[in-house]
């Protein structure tokens, strides 16, 4: 042991860490050292004033501590290294150290007090100190080291196994700390089992997650066998050297590259031997092969022939984006993987699902992603799970990272800063994503899972419901007042009191008697209707009688129990008990397609809410919880709500066709999204409408989203942003909350402000809980009818927009609702800004997120903006700006270079369609403008190409229009208004396609209009002013 390191910490306190003098340093432990300590100590012969040699007095009794009784500055040397021994009984000799002396004992105790010395440590440096490695040889033994001041311990620092560790421990800073113990209840015993450093920190320290046990510096149990790398392709074998602290280690384990594109790199870490789990959904066939070699790729992957491990660089700029050479205890066994790597930037986002601001935290804060059914609270894991983030580096450039493991996990964010991922299941599937623009990273993940679906135009509209209508009367009757209140109003949905008695593709015919006949009105009215389809299914009904239960134990498609082979039997809403359907098994699809079938033939509904498919079972497991097995019971759990398992949820040893709960739990909810996807496909032969709970990476192929069971709070309300935004990242974009919130009772002032947001929402609904009071706009109050019906107005005006950029999303792979960051990359004070968020490029929401509050203050990127409501502009050198909100009114800007299309609104989106179509062009400071329009019948499948595609640019006094895409649509889209906002001068002479029209010019604002157009946009035109 370097116990001359121990003595130079207390130095580097006394110098560094401000601890106040004097301080002691304890050392316990047993040794023996295999030489004679005086053929140890090292003296430079070349003296110099630059360092002191201190010497002091050492007394010694039996069985009693030894006590430094004396220190006194002595001659000067360059260095100088001295171990001292006390042989038990006998008085030791006083013996001369570099800087400080230091005593080891047998079984014994000593003290070195600093008092007279401090002055003489202010020259020293830490770093600059030479390790001593040739004083003492390598030996095991354990030392406690303790840190004291005024008698109170400062620090404790335990030290096993070899002479390095201590070294090596204090070699390493707060911030590069990985967790060695992540098991609740961590003590220094079992630290120290693991051969890790204990080192406890102060409670008042700024990180409050700090690990107290963490890895030695280049600690691996793995090293590298037979490996070849060419440039970005490699293949080796990583070969177990010693066993880790869990069970089963794979003792031969394969690492290779897959270059999927000049900006994609996969790393797969797996067993070669046997076949373990992987995910089955996103499912890609088309990756090129490990022998595909892309034209001058953006990433250099790079690995140490000594240290397991790589690290991924950006060529451009040689930026190191993920490096876990030698970095914080790589482990692959059984039930428990691991890796860390360095990153290069503190601004990271995504690692969904979770109750965060957009800019993620990184104080060793863990993320886990088990799906659950659990309301939005911090720290806890909710109903999806997307192991995927965004960075943006210090250059501005941006990357993504995905893990692709559906098992259990946690990720662990550090202000290193760096990253763990943390499984207990599958294999290692990392992609690096290498944009460089946030929208890049998007497009390139959406490469990799898949891109979203695009939506029916009419599930763009506002949706209505709540639990606890109870009745078909009550329902018509919200509806009704609705309507009447001149919202713009598309669909209307009913909760599970329409079932009977709670199951799935039934309706109580009594209270919801005429409801096929409902049904029928909203569609004479343009409207649609969705019911709530819960993932469980009744088991306890009479034999014969409900289909679905009867015909899915005759194909054998549900879950089953591991120990019966039986359907697996828990509880929901369901009178009795609950079974759940395979997804995973070939006759699901079918089964699930004869059941909705079923449905649709008492009702024609238009579209489906999948609820409840984390899975969640009222019961933990079985009614008697879950045997003891080691899926259910792994020696190591990730941080979960409930703390087990199986709580709110089926057993983990519960079989599916692909294999264990334990390995598919996540991926329960893709997979009953792509069931109901298929059937509503099949069924309505129109492009199918699917919004579902519980999420996995590629979702958004095939559902949207909404956030749950969140609460009616303000806090709450803001907090809806970084939801809205994060699963546009995850690429689902058909994603919102529930407005004025689900569980509570909200109130008109907030619910007046939700219903503002709420209409900026990429899927806007007003839903609520059985327990609480009325919330539909109508039943709080005229200021909330007031707002809601403004604020909608200009949802629906500006639809044609929003639907070209879910068309953006479907074929690019962009967002629809995006961070200011995605637009304003080299703006760092847009980069933790998740109050305000944009639609596409092109328009700025500014929600009201505080009660009472009748302005905003928010902040403006560089360049020309225009009001929304006063079409006027103003220049922002990137600042703040107070902006007026009165209580009917959210803050909506304009970017200046934009063009949206825009269309008169109706009260349905099927009345909006008829009208005519306008243009907002709000030109920049330069005077150019750009944006587009995608249309099509709003509900066909765009594989088809009955679309149309069009792009306007406006420039140097021109406005035309060009043809992107030119499919078969061939209904006339009309256009009869053009507004020209941020015209330099007074306008005298408007030309369309070489006639002269007119228009009307206001000097005030500098814009110019023009109205009563019927211009057939399926043709181009070219608009010019002088």
């Amino acid at each position: 042991m370097k116990l001359l390191n121990l003595v130079r910490y207390a130095e580097y306190l006394v110098n560094y860490n401000g601890i106040n003098c004097c301080p002691k340093m304890i050392i316990k432990g047993n040794n023996e050292f295999k030489k004679n300590p005086s053929e140890l100590i090292k003296q430079d012969d070349k003296s110099d004033e630059s360092s002191k040699l201190v010497k002091m007095d050492v007394i010694k009794a039996n069985d009693k501590e030894v006590k430094i009784i004396d220190a006194k500055t002595s001659s000067r040397v360059k260095y100088t290294y001295i171990a001292i021994m006390l042989v038990a009984i006998f008085l030791s000799a006083v013996i001369i150290i570099a800087i400080l002396p230091y005593s080891v004992f047998s079984n014994k105790e000593s003290r070195i007090y600093m008092d007279d010395i401090v002055n003489d440590l202010e020259n020293w440096r830490y770093k600059t100190i030479e390790d001593p490695d040739d004083i003492i040889e390598e030996r095991e033994y354990i030392y406690d080291v303790i840190i004291m001041q005024d008698d109170n311990i400062y620090e404790k620092i335990t030290v096993n196994n070899e002479p390095e560790n201590y070294l090596q421990c204090r070699k390493i800073p707060i911030s590069l700390r990985f967790d060695c113990l992540p098991e609740f209840g961590a003590t220094e015993s079992d630290c120290t089992k693991r051969g890790c450093c204990w080192n406890p920190v102060k409670y008042d320290h700024e990180f409050l997650n700090v690990p107290y046990c963490y890895y030695p510096y280049d600690w691996s149990i793995y090293k590298y066998e037979n490996f070849s790398q060419q440039d970005n392709s490699f293949s080796g074998f990583l070969a177990l050297k010693e066993k880790s602290a869990y069970k089963k280690d794979i003792p031969l384990v394969k690492m290779e590259t897959t270059m999927i594109d000049s900006s994609i790199l996969r790393v797969k870490i797996y067993d070669p031997v046997n076949q373990r789990y992987e995910p089955p959904w996103p499912i890609r066939s088309d990756f090129p092969s490990s022998y595909y070699w892309p034209e001058k790729p953006k990433y250099r992957f790079v690995t140490d022939d000594e240290k397991v491990g790589f690290k991924v660089d950006r060529v451009a700029d040689n930026t190191t984006l993920f490096d876990s050479i030698g970095i914080g205890g790589f482990i692959f066994a059984d039930q428990f993987l691991q890796i860390s790597g360095i990153l290069p930037s503190e601004d990271i986002y995504g690692i969904g699902e979770h109750r965060t601001h957009l800019k993620v935290k990184n104080d060793w804060k863990r993320y886990t992603m088990f799906n659950a059914d659990q309301p939005p609270i911090e720290n806890a894991n909710l109903y999806g799970s997307h192991p995927f983030y965004l960075m943006i580096e210090e250059s501005g450039n941006c990357h993504g990272v995905l893990f692709l493991n559906s098992n259990p996990m946690e990720t662990i964010l550090q202000p290193t800063p760096a990253v763990t991922f943390r499984s207990i299941g599958g294999i290692f599937d990392m992609y690096f994503l290498l944009g460089p623009t946030p929208q890049d990273v998007t497009r390139q993940y959406s490469e990799i899972v898949g891109k979203p679906f695009l939506p029916p135009y009419w599930s763009l509209g506002f949706h209505l419901c709540r639990y606890g209508y109870g009745s078909l009367e009550k329902t018509i009757k919200v509806w009704n007042r609705t309507i009447e209140a001149g919202i713009p109003f598309d669909t209307q949905w009913n909760d599970l009191d329409y079932m009977d008695k709670n199951n799935d593709f039934t309706y109580n015919k009594e209270t919801f008697n005429e409801l096929p006949k409902f049904v029928e009105q909203l569609h004479n009215l343009g409207m649609h209707y969705i019911p709530l389809i819960d993932a469980g299914i009744g088991a306890s009904e009479k034999s014969g009688s409900y289909r679905p239960y009867d015909e899915g134990v005759t194909e054998e498609i549900f879950v089953k129990d591991a120990m019966s082979n039986e359907p697996f039997k828990g509880k929901v809403w369901n009178k009795g008990s609950t079974v759940w359907p395979d997804f995973t098994h070939p006759k699901a699809k079918d089964y699930y397609l004869n059941m909705m079938q079923d449905l649709h033939n008492s009702f024609q509904y238009d579209g489906a809410w999948i609820d409840m498919n984390e899975p969640s079972n009222f019961y933990n497991g079985n009614k008697n919880g879950c045997i003891d097995n080691e899926l259910d019971y792994p020696e190591y759990t990730p941080m979960i709500i409930g703390k087990k398992l199986a709580t709110k949820t089926l057993c983990m040893n519960a079989k599916h066709y692909l294999g264990s709960h334990y390995n598919l739990h996540n991926t329960y909810g893709i997979s009953h999204a792509i069931a109901t996807n298929y059937a509503l496909t099949n069924i309505r032969k129109k492009r199918p409408f699917v919004i579902s709970r519980s999420t996995w990476v590629g979702h958004g192929m095939y559902a949207g989203h909404w956030s749950g069971d969140v609460f009616s709070t303000w806090y709450d309300l803001q907090m809806s942003i970084p939801e809205i935004l994060n699963f546009n990242l995850f690429q689902i974009p058909m994603i919102g909350a529930d407005i004025c919130g689900f569980n509570g009772n909200t109130t008109a002032a907030l619910c007046n402000r939700w219903m503002q947001l709420g209409a900026f929402y990429p899927f806007a609904r007003n839903h609520n809980s059985d327990s609480t009071i009325e919330q539909d706009p109508v039943a709080l109050g005229d200021l909330v009818v007031k707002s809601s019906k403004r604020a909608f107005t200009i949802r629906y005006w500006l639809l044609p927009y929003l639907y070209t950029l879910f068309f953006r999303a479907h074929k690019f792979g962009e967002t629809v609702a995006r961070p200011l960051f995605f637009e304003f990359i080299n703006d760092k004070a847009t980069y933790e800004i998740d109050t305000q968020f944009m639609w596409g490029k092109s328009l700025m929401i500014n929600p009201v997120l505080e009660e009472g509050k009748t302005n905003v203050i928010a902040y403006i990127p560089r360049g020309l903006w225009y009001d929304l409501y006063t079409k006027k502009s103003f220049f922002s050198i990137g600042q703040k700006f107070t902006f007026d909100a009165p209580l009917d009114t959210i803050p909506l800007l304009i970017r200046g270079g934009s063009i949206l299309p825009a269309q008169k609104p109706g009260a349905t989106t099927t009345e909006s369609r008829k009208n005519s179509f306008e243009l907002l062009v709000a030109l920049d400071q330069l005077g150019f403008a750009k944006g587009e329009l995608y249309w099509d019948d709003g509900d066909n499948s765009i594989e088809k190409r009955e679309y149309t595609w069009l792009s306007f640019v406006a420039n140097n006094q021109t406005l035309h229009s060009v043809f992107l895409q030119k499919g078969t649509f061939k209904e006339k889209m009309i256009l009869g208004r053009i507004q020209i906002l941020g015209v330099k001068k007074s306008v005298s002479r408007v030309i369309l396609n070489k006639n002269e029209i007119t228009f009307k010019f206001d000097p005030l604002k500098s814009s110019f209009s023009i109205t009563g157009l019927l211009l057939d946009m399926q043709e181009s035109f070219e608009l010019t002013w002088e």
